[in-house]
């Protein structure tokens, strides 16, 4: 499981490779030029062409990380079902077909955990009621009992409700695959 620093690295090293520099040397280049807060930090980046992941990268050079940006992927993880314990196996099945599959990253955050290739989340783990796992897919699997339309104008517009450790069932597992096998295709391309 990654935590959030992949997503750091990752925006670091795309700072550098499409600017030439690092977070650090733009950082001191925006505290010579008197930036003093994120709003200053925002509208001078913009007008230097760093914008998006780019500029968040040097945010955090700046102003430092989130809290829990700080935290391992561990301990975001328990974090999220630290008050919900009866889920967490629930959760735990699914993390442990996506450790078992090649292909798939996990990328744990604050609130969810997401499964993804290399270029793209193709579902997503939430602890989304006291008694049940959420789990979202990017693509309508038509074979998936339980399977319900959620939140338009959002990617993951899929969700199945789990209860049980046991509704982590063959179908569900199959359909995580079908949602792997999509990205991939998508992400090759």
């Amino acid at each position: 499981m990654q935590s959030w620093q992949s997503m750091v690295d990752t925006n670091a090293a795309r700072l550098l490779r499409t600017t030439g520099r690092t977070p650090a040397e733009w950082a001191a280049e925006a505290r010579q030029a008197g930036v003093t807060s994120r709003e200053d930090l925002s509208r001078w980046l913009k007008g230097q062409g760093v914008t998006g992941y780019n500029l968040m990268s040097v945010d955090w050079e700046v102003f430092g990380l989130p809290d829990f940006f700080l935290r391992s992927a561990d301990e975001l993880y328990d974090a999220q079902y630290q008050d919900r314990p009866l889920l967490k196996p629930i959760a735990d099945r699914l993390i442990l077909w996506a450790a078992e599959t090649p292909g798939v990253v996990i990328q744990m955050r604050k609130t969810y955990a997401a499964l993804q290739t290399t270029r793209r989340k193709f579902a997503q783990i939430t602890p989304g009621t006291r008694t049940a796992v959420d789990l979202y897919f990017r693509l309508a699997v038509p074979e998936l009992p339980g399977l319900e339309p959620v939140r338009a104008n959002d990617p993951f517009a899929w969700r199945v409700r789990l209860r049980a450790v046991d509704d982590v069932d063959d179908a569900v597992l199959q359909a995580l695959t079908v949602a792997l096998e999509d990205s991939l295709a998508r992400s090759s391309a």
